[in-house]
């Protein structure tokens, strides 16, 4: 097997060890807030199947203050950047900081930039089950997904304000950067029909920017693109040349973003399989600080998994524990006769805040990290007085949970536990609306970082119901690969 270039794990021993990566940050994010938790996680021997009370334990540990929380974010962001490496084309090997030191080695990217055709939307509509809701639909389904739990209500309240202030979608003023511009859950088709200013960055794969200059072309918003030098917005190859790799080519994606005139927003929609989910979170953080170092206007953007880890308000574990009061006999049965293992409650009564475990162990250690890398990110960044979009968007039907077959039948039967599980129409068109939000209202950051993750939350349920998630999961899967045979 080739080694690997560009930005890689460090070398190890055992080789470029994932898991070696993930305890060792994992332990430093701990060591100073709760020195027997970065214990736990140095010596966890079996890391792809004991990560997953590592991660609860980094919320846990940051909750008795803000400076706790904060310190475990700065120092799990140092830990991956003191540890992650580059492998330059030439072979030599150096530290993430160095990749930005010096020419870049590789050609300067140059922009292509393309108008759409059509007319500015200003007035928000969300797709949602074949129709388009505006106006009062829209806010009765609002009212609707806060009665049951799905959305947090002031993910509702959000949603109000912008479409309160239909002039809030006129995004020129703001040039929004989309890190992995064709990711299903991305703002970008949104932001295109409002005739906002995207600038796309995602790998050279001609077929992907095919589907977004076909976006754009339908759309009134405008679209600039990583191309070599010489290249034509009109070149009818342009979707072949088009794309820039963050892996491999960090140091010319940074130039270009610093050469770009206007406010930059920069959006984190990456996602890739595996182990490589890891390297391209670390490229993006990398890619990140360089930028917030060399400008002062970068404002940034995370959609957060729903599957994972978060503190919750006092009222979701007040909903959850109502739910449980009122469970039918069936499921206090089969509680029962699983001994416990099945079914147990989401929070112990009268939590404040509630630890919501929605780790999923299907998804695997390096998708945690990579997400966990995006909160920390927000919460130091924020602190240090950047604007900062940070939300929990819904499960989702994306292709990429699609491929995982337990998930699949998870989600299929999610909604027999009050989880609504989103199209991605729907998801990024909400997902997109609440950055507009973020990005026009003003909004101070709150007492403690866990309340800025909750914030605007659109959990799909999994905050509110009544039953620990993973303690559903199985029988979710069941009823999910029943659904699908039948």
């Amino acid at each position: 097997m080739a080694e690997p270039s560009g930005v890689v794990f460090p070398l190890t021993e055992g080789g470029r060890s994932t898991s070696a990566l993930g305890r060792a940050v994992l332990a430093d994010a701990l060591r100073s807030a709760d020195p027997v938790g970065a214990r736990s996680a140095e010596h966890e021997t079996n890391w792809r199947h004991g990560y997953l009370p590592h991660f609860r334990r980094l919320v846990e540990a940051g909750l008795p203050s803000r400076e706790s929380a904060l310190t475990i974010a700065r120092d799990g962001l140092a830990a991956l950047h003191s540890r992650m490496r580059v492998v330059r084309a030439d072979g030599a090997e150096v530290g993430l900081a160095e990749a930005f030191a010096g020419d870049p080695a590789g050609e300067p990217l140059a922009t292509a930039t393309l108008d759409g055709g059509g007319v500015p939307e200003r007035e928000l509509s969300l797709p949602y089950r074949g129709q388009r809701l505006r106006g009062a639909e829209l806010s009765r389904r609002l009212d609707a997904w806060v009665d049951a739990g799905v959305i947090e209500p002031s993910c509702a309240e959000a949603v109000r304000a912008v479409q309160a202030n239909p002039d809030w979608l006129d995004l020129r003023d703001q040039r929004i950067v989309v890190l992995g511009a064709g990711a299903e859950m991305g703002p970008l088709p949104s932001i295109l029909r409002w005739g906002g200013e995207v600038t796309a960055v995602d790998l050279p794969r001609p077929d992907l920017w095919r589907r977004l200059i076909r976006t754009t072309e339908r759309y009134a918003g405008r679209l600039s693109l990583p191309v070599p030098p010489g290249t034509r917005a009109d070149d009818p190859q342009l979707a072949g040349r088009a794309g820039a790799d963050l892996l491999h080519g960090l140091p010319q994606v940074a130039d270009w973003l610093l050469g770009m005139d206007g406010r930059l927003v920069l959006g984190n929609y990456v996602y890739a399989d595996g182990a490589t989910n890891v390297r391209v979170a670390t490229a993006v953080d990398a890619l990140t600080r360089q930028l917030r170092e060399r400008r002062e206007d970068v404002a940034l953007a995370f959609l957060a998994t729903p599957t994972d880890v978060f503190a919750v308000p006092a009222a979701a574990v007040r909903h959850a524990e109502r739910g449980y009061a009122a469970r039918g006999w069936g499921r206090r049965t089969l509680r029962t006769l699983s001994g416990g293992r099945l079914l147990h409650r989401n929070y112990p009564p009268g939590a404040d805040p509630g630890i919501n475990d929605s780790l999923v162990p299907q998804q695997g250690p390096n998708y945690a990290l990579a997400k966990r890398l995006q909160r920390w990110r927000a919460a130091v960044d924020r602190a240090d007085g950047a604007r900062v979009s940070f939300t929990v968007a819904p499960p989702t039907r994306t292709r990429s949970v699609l491929r995982n077959r337990a998930l699949a039948a998870a989600y299929a039967g999610a909604h027999r536990f009050g989880i609504e599980v989103f199209e991605p129409a729907t998801s990024n068109t909400l997902m997109a609306a609440l950055l507009v939000h973020d990005l026009r209202a003003d909004r101070p950051a709150m007492d403690h970082p866990w309340q800025d993750e909750a914030y605007a939350a659109a959990h799909g349920g999994l905050w509110r119901v009544p039953y620990a998630p993973r303690s559903a999961l199985g029988l979710a899967v069941l009823l999910g690969l029943g659904g699908a045979r039948g």
